[in-house]
């Protein structure tokens, strides 16, 4: 054990305490710290690295080496490094200075995990899923945070807008006894943080659910789409939020069993029953939006049946018409062709100088619409 290692917590017992450590294999690729870390410039990634004693801060470290550098020089102190999406070379300087395994370190490279956690030895490996709700797009914004807590330091590595950690810093900051408590204190407030940006995307989702319910009602013919978007949507949160229910209860039953600071554990029991009530709430909105898609799905089948009963319907009134007008068609025809016939006058035409010609004609003309008409009429063509 260094001399940094020793003496840590003022003799507080921590869930956070070293035990023996199987040899681990050593980080693939691994750059030697130079670049920005060893020769003094300030890493792109960083966001802020500070070093804290007694839950009041000691010191403002501008680069990696340089925290390394004033952790040593502070054996009660503890090292909150905040990253955001940080280098290889970054991670591989961590890793060496705090033992990092190397698996770890790969999926705060990588990145795209679920949320978890994992103990490393002394060492918690932390996932988490923060969201926010954007109200100018009306959707659901994911970010993902790693965080690494380990006896003397914590370390975030964000990947995404969310979290906002400085608040969470500056909460902290402001309340040195709850940073006293050590590092099991600041991964309660991360986790709290990510907790509480989860309200206002219920609140978000809630009034989008409550919009498509009208728009639905409504007929509107782009619900459809922002039903199945919304639900996707809910897919992801539900994913953010349901492991946390059993990661809390096993950091719970970890403060329990080191006997950590019982406000804190308090805190954390909180935590956890806020997650439990939004993840109950992500659940309800699967389930509303699942129904919301049928009833949306049963009205467009309703709407489609009415549309094509109206052009049955059309279609019947059309064929009636054209049924009548054929059957006028049919009738003036009758008359039309007796008419042409008689009336070519060829001198050697039969019945052209008969003296019942015309009437025998009239009457023939009569005898076939009328007879025309009492069919179709018989057919209900008329």
């Amino acid at each position: 054990m260094s001399e940094r290692e020793s003496g840590r917590n003022g003799g507080r017992r921590s869930v956070w305490r070293r035990a023996p450590t199987p040899p681990q294999p050593p980080l693939a690729e691994s750059p030697a710290p130079t670049s920005a870390a060893a020769d003094g410039a300030e890493p792109a990634s960083i966001v802020q690295a500070a070093l804290y004693r007694d839950g009041v801060r000691v010191s403002s470290p501008a680069t990696l080496a340089e925290t390394f550098r004033e952790l040593r020089k502070q054996p009660s102190g503890m090292a909150w490094i905040g990253l955001a999406r940080p280098t290889g070379a970054d991670l591989h300087s961590l890793a060496a200075e705090f033992d990092l395994h190397p698996l770890a370190v790969e999926d705060a490279m990588e990145a795209h995990q679920r949320p978890k956690l994992e103990r490393y030895g002394a060492t918690l490996f932390v996932v988490l899923r923060a969201a926010r709700y954007l109200d100018a797009s009306e959707e659901v914004d994911f970010g993902e945070l790693h965080v690494f807590v380990g006896p003397d330091f914590v370390i975030t590595v964000r990947h995404g807008a969310a979290p906002d950690l400085s608040a969470v810093r500056h909460r902290m900051e402001d309340s040195p006894e709850l940073l006293g408590l050590g590092p099991e204190a600041v991964l309660y407030a991360i986790l709290d943080a990510v907790v509480d940006g989860y309200a206002p995307v219920v609140s978000g989702v809630q009034i989008d659910v409550d919009e498509i319910e009208t728009e639905v009602f409504r007929g509107d013919p782009e619900v459809s789409r922002r039903i199945y978007e919304l639900s996707r949507e809910m897919v992801e949160f539900q994913r953010a939020t349901r492991p946390l229910v059993g990661m809390l209860h096993a950091l719970m039953a970890g403060f329990a069993k080191y006997e950590t600071d019982e406000e804190l554990q308090r805190y954390l029991r909180d935590v956890a029953d806020h997650v439990t009530h939004i993840s109950e709430r992500v659940d309800v909105f699967r389930q509303a939006l699942t129904e919301i898609l049928t009833v949306n799905a049963t009205l467009v089948t309703q709407q489609q049946n009415a549309e094509m009963r109206a052009l049955a319907e059309a279609g019947f009134e059309q064929n009636e018409e054209v049924k009548k007008i054929s059957s006028w068609a049919a009738i003036l025809f009758a008359p039309t062709l007796v008419g042409t016939i008689y009336g070519m006058n060829f001198d050697n035409m039969p019945e052209l100088h008969w003296l019942f010609g015309y009437p025998f004609a009239i009457g023939l003309m009569g005898v076939v619409c009328l007879t025309l008409y009492l069919v179709f009429k018989k057919r209900d063509w008329l």
